[in-house]
């Protein structure tokens, strides 16, 4: 007959996990215009990295036009730019084949990226246990998914809306952007204005 099994022998001892690699996942997190994802995403990478793990922060389209996260409240850091021919797999490969760590992502203007480069993130969470924070955008001054935003909620492991409450120049809580010219919300132009918050602004949904 067998010895019974100590219940406290297959009890992990402190620290027992960091020698086996926990799930990755893939989090989305989304709002208007100003309700404060940048900043959020600059929060994440501080409270990763200050335990010990590595990360890459990528950019597309930031507001100040450089190759960088910024955010209205004056937080900055360097990033790399995503182009819409960018193989965000590529990117993480070539930096661990120069003996370079990356533990995770950090993708901020999240709702420009293609469907295929959210499929690549996805692949990276699933294959190579790498966690992905993305933010972005929900909608377009037209109210409709970004490309990037849709396969986001697609494929996201977790979704979750920023809470920072904006308000609409109606006093109530904005949930939509607007695209504002000459004083007057207009529903026609390019998707894609790189900018500060103008011409653009959060407005609340409609009745």
């Amino acid at each position: 007959m067998d010895d019974p099994i100590d219940p406290i022998e297959v009890v992990p001892v402190a620290g027992d996990r960091r020698r086996h690699p926990a799930p990755a996942h893939l989090t989305f997190f989304h709002g208007p215009m100003d309700c404060g994802k940048s900043t959020l995403a600059l929060q994440v990478d501080h409270n990763q990295s200050r335990q010990g793990r590595h990360g890459l922060l990528l950019t597309q389209g930031d507001r100040s036009g450089a190759a960088r996260i910024s955010s209205r409240v004056g937080l900055c850091r360097t990033a790399v730019e995503v182009g819409t021919g960018t193989d965000v797999r590529l990117l993480v490969r070539d930096r661990w084949a120069a003996g370079q760590r990356v533990d995770y992502l950090i993708v901020d203007e999240a709702q420009f990226l293609t469907g295929a480069q959210v499929e690549q993130l996805a692949e990276l969470v699933d294959e190579s246990h790498v966690d992905v924070f993305a933010f972005g955008l929900t909608t377009d001054f037209r109210a409709r998914l970004f490309s990037g935003t849709q396969r986001l909620f697609e494929l996201a492991d977790d979704v979750q809306r920023v809470q920072v409450v904006v308000l609409c120049w109606c006093g109530l809580p904005g949930l939509l952007n607007a695209r504002v010219v000459d004083g007057a919300m207009v529903r026609e132009g390019a998707t894609v204005v790189v900018a500060d918050t103008e011409p653009a602004a959060a407005r609340a949904a409609p009745p």
